[in-house]
């Protein structure tokens, strides 16, 4: 039960919270709103959001991490998808609302209800071994919850709303982003082409840059200059997939000088050639699927 203001946070993975009983105001840079029993936020990466209660609160949230989002839809649409990049850009493109909002009738409260309770337990107990119980309880959950997200209208491009799709899979609870690690990842994603270095991008948020290296190593998993490399590979491999231009036009596109040095970060990352990856993708036409 919360009774007390939770302050504005971010997290790297996608919320999904559920009133349960009482009411609360969500407020956010998009605005305020109210939320009742019934009602469902789900809240994109990096948004920040602050909860006030009205009196007392009874909520249960979920934190899904996004490359455990990324390979639902990649599966999901398996037949469609040449690699998780396609499933990452169709996760931002057509959900890529920052915060949506809905409410369910007591009937779904009652049936989500039972689901949530089991997925707290299972929370509090050995996870590895109840691995596939949790699965299972959260299928169901998102069984529920999928139909009602709304799907954009227009898409919204990778500068617009972007996370990294490629990151290394490792074991984390869920935490709050420091705001300088926000911030520092923003303006890495904004200007992905810029000469960034850990002393200079330590400068735009006020920190040393051994303090910045070590928060957002703990908010982002990666050093800035690892995750800046994800994302000028990501955005030459869409380059290479929707463009004619050549290998080392679209390295000096993303910030790259050297050809030789873009080509291998590529192939680290995606496991080709930026000239097979092109290859390779030119031979199969993408269309998404109906969602």
């Amino acid at each position: 039960m919360l009774t007390s203001v939770v302050p504005p946070v971010a997290y790297d993975g996608v919320r999904l919270a559920f009133i349960r009983e009482g009411s609360a105001i969500f407020h956010s840079e998009f605005g305020e709103r109210r939320l009742e029993r019934g009602d469902v936020a789900v809240l994109g990466a990096n948004i920040l959001c602050g909860t006030q209660p009205i009196g007392s609160l009874v909520a249960t949230v979920l934190y899904l991490d996004r490359d455990y989002l990324v390979d639902q839809v990649f599966w999901q649409h398996a037949g469609h998808m040449i690699d998780r990049l396609d499933a990452s850009q169709l996760l931002a493109d057509f959900y890529g609302e920052p915060i949506q909002i809905f409410r369910f009738s007591e009937e779904l409260v009652a049936i989500l209800g039972l689901r949530l309770d089991a997925l707290v337990d299972l929370g509090q107990r050995a996870r590895g071994l109840l691995f596939y119980r949790a699965q299972a309880l959260l299928s169901e959950v998102l069984d529920v919850v999928a139909p009602q997200v709304h799907v954009a209208k227009r898409q919204i491009t990778p500068a617009q709303r972007h996370t990294p799709a490629l990151k290394e899979r490792w074991a984390r609870l869920p935490r709050p982003l420091r705001e300088e690690a926000r911030v520092a990842a923003a303006k890495l994603r904004g200007s992905p082409s810029y000469r960034w270095t850990l002393a200079n991008l330590a400068r735009e948020v006020y920190l040393s840059p051994a303090q910045l290296s070590r928060i957002f190593v703990e908010a982002h998993g990666r050093t800035p200059l690892a995750y800046l490399r994800v994302i000028r590979t990501e955005r030459m491999a869409l380059l290479l997939r929707t463009t004619g231009i050549s290998v080392q036009q679209a390295a000096r596109e993303v910030g790259w000088s050297s050809r030789s040095y873009a080509a291998r970060v590529f192939q680290q990352h995606l496991g080709v050639s930026p000239r097979q990856y092109r290859k390779r993708t030119s031979q199969s036409i993408l269309q998404f699927p109906d969602v």
